[in-house]
């Protein structure tokens, strides 16, 4: 036996006892004929003392012992309050080297935040004995825990599904792996459960569930891994968007509330349509922490002789900015100027008059027509963002939030929660012209099979929904396809023919002839919602072994090169 004790388990009421601790070294202290040597387990730190400096030959810093000794309490001028065992510690009568460490670290633990990334990815199992990636990482189990307690009390029954499946068009490239049995063919990793989730209301699970590891060949951000991500999954048999909805709803509310002190949005979660969110806050992701809003000046500025104006959307922010100076407004036009704007008209309101660029076109009428219009109250300015309509919005919300983080408005201690929904079924992509699923391809469109046959794809709303906080998007979910006649016609806008539907989602189009159950659902990002708990800025701090923003993993070294036989049993040559 190597510890009778864990290291934060003992307290005053152990005073007296001999016992037995195991752990790391984390730091040592020579007093001068006394050393302390703080030892620190997977539940944190006690501090022990050893009078026989013989006893610490070959120790130093991070190697592993064990210890035995008689806890006793602490000289009162001696006692730590920052640490749980700090009214006590351990006399060492014996010591056990176990694991050597050598002298010198790639970089201290116990201040890892400034080292850089790249070494700490390398020495990633040195990197998560610091005390916050260790704590990161214990929320994330703790989180998943949570998620699972909730949905099993909910009836959802957890089934896991295939990481080897087929190629499906998800949004994303797929990562493939080569078939050694059936040569030229591959199999992938799933994006995400869609079909199987979907395969299993068909047949006749009621509610399923699971924490799924999901794999899209995707570029890195700090809220993205470019490779794997895990998921709470989940799908519901004759269920309609609200249904779900209040199922996710249920569970994040109480994720959030149990593991933040931080405030949190009350239930039921604001519901906002995608066009008042592009139109209000700029983006499909609002983060409602943000009191600005954006309004639509287009009609106004359509009657305003000023030239650059003419014949394009405007928007228009109003944001309190009395006391700011001349650099704050010099900066907002860099930043405009950064995101490809040509420039950022304003106008300020100082003692009941307009200043600014544009007042000199604005009529008396005109200037109280924008009064009302606007909102703006004495010592606000008013800018206004003109450009194509399909990119004025994200600009706008571009600036929106340069402005909330640049006035300092953004409340930094709440998590405001809201479902963005009715998102438009289809787009037209950029660059070809080509009608496009906006979404999940496998979602219903609202109006069923005739808004399909007589509305204008574009103007076809899904029932697509996605949950956001803070602007980040944490799930997204769709109540989904299921009658094959709509299937059929969904996919053939987007230009796929019926013999290609059947040949990509065969098992979905003929399972759907035999009695497929309406069904919903949803899947909220793990790793989105640790980050936004552990207050950290990047996903890649709260998984245990990520891949770094180039998508490798320099632990172990991959992607890497494999042998000329492992090639020739998958099949493969590589091409120049």
């Amino acid at each position: 036996m190597y510890r009778t004790h864990y290291c934060n388990d003992i307290r005053e009421s152990d005073i007296g006892k001999k016992i037995q601790l195991a752990g790391w070294v984390d730091t040592i202290r020579d007093h001068g004929g006394v050393i302390f040597v703080d030892l620190r387990d997977f539940t944190g730190i006690t501090q022990t003392v050893v009078h026989d400096e013989s006893l610490l030959d070959g120790v130093n810093k991070e190697c592993v012992i064990t210890v035995t000794g008689t806890v006793s309490e602490r000289d009162p001028e001696t006692v730590n309050e920052k640490l749980d065992t700090g009214k006590v510690e351990l006399v060492v009568e014996s010591l056990t080297l176990l694991g050597r460490c050598r002298n010198m670290l790639p970089f201290d633990i116990s201040d890892s935040r400034v080292t850089r990334e790249d070494v700490r990815l390398k020495y990633r199992y040195l990197d998560l004995r610091s005390e916050r990636l260790h704590n990161n990482i214990v929320l994330r189990s703790n989180i998943i825990r949570t998620m699972r307690r909730r949905m099993e009390e909910k009836d959802f029954i957890e089934i896991q599904t295939p990481i080897l499946t087929a190629s499906s068009p998800e949004g994303a490239r797929d990562f493939l792996v080569p078939s050694r049995k059936h040569k030229g063919k591959f199999y992938a990793l799933p994006q995400a459960p869609q079909q199987f989730k979907q395969l299993l209301m068909v047949s006749g699970i009621d509610k399923y569930f699971q924490i799924a590891p999901c794999f899209r060949d995707e570029d890195a951000r700090q809220d993205r891994s470019p490779g794997e991500f895990y998921q709470l999954d989940f799908e519901m048999a004759f269920a309609t968007q609200e249904d779900v909805l209040e199922v996710c709803e249920d569970v994040i509310y109480d994720v959030f509330k149990t593991y933040s002190d931080k405030k949190v949005s009350d239930k039921p979660f604001a519901r906002i349509t995608y066009k008042d969110a592009m139109m209000t806050y700029g983006t499909d992701k609002p983060d409602l922490r943000n009191p600005l809003r954006i309004i639509d000046l287009t009609e106004f500025f359509s009657k305003v002789d000023f030239p650059l104006f003419k014949g394009k959307p405007v928007r228009g922010i109003v944001a309190n900015c009395f006391g700011q100076s001349r650099k704050f407004f010099e900066d907002s036009l860099k930043f405009a100027m950064s995101i490809g704007m040509k420039g950022l008209g304003y106008l300020t309101l100082t003692d009941g008059e307009f200043k600014g660029p544009i007042a000199k076109f604005l009529s008396p009428e005109q200037k109280e027509e924008i009064t009302s219009l606007s909102g703006i109250k004495e010592n606000e300015t008013v800018f206004f963002i003109c450009d194509t309509k399909n990119i004025v919005d994200r600009e706008a919300g571009q600036i929106r939030t340069w402005l909330g983080e640049n006035l300092g408005i953004i409340d930094q201690d709440s998590f405001e929660f809201c479902f963005v929904v009715d998102f438009p079924m289809y787009e037209i992509e950029e660059g070809t012209g080509n009608t496009i699923f906006t979404h999940n391809p496998f979602s219903m469109p609202q109006g069923g099979l005739e808004a399909l046959e007589t509305m204008e794809p574009t103007k076809i709303l899904a029932y697509q929904y996605d949950l956001v906080c803070n602007g980040i998007e944490l799930a997204s979910g769709a109540v989904r396809n299921h009658d094959v006649e709509i299937m059929r016609k969904a996919f053939e806008i987007a230009g796929y023919s019926e013999e290609e539907l059947k040949a990509r989602f065969s098992a979905l189009y003929t399972a759907f002839q035999y009695g497929a159950p309406p069904h919903a659902g949803m899947a909220p990002g793990v790793d989105r919602i640790v980050m936004l708990l552990a207050d950290e800025e990047s996903i890649r701090d709260v998984i245990a072994f990520p891949l770094n923003g180039n998508a490798q993993d320099l632990l172990l070294g991959a992607p890497s090169e494999v042998t000329e036989q492992q090639l020739l049993e998958a099949n493969i040559r590589i091409r120049d």
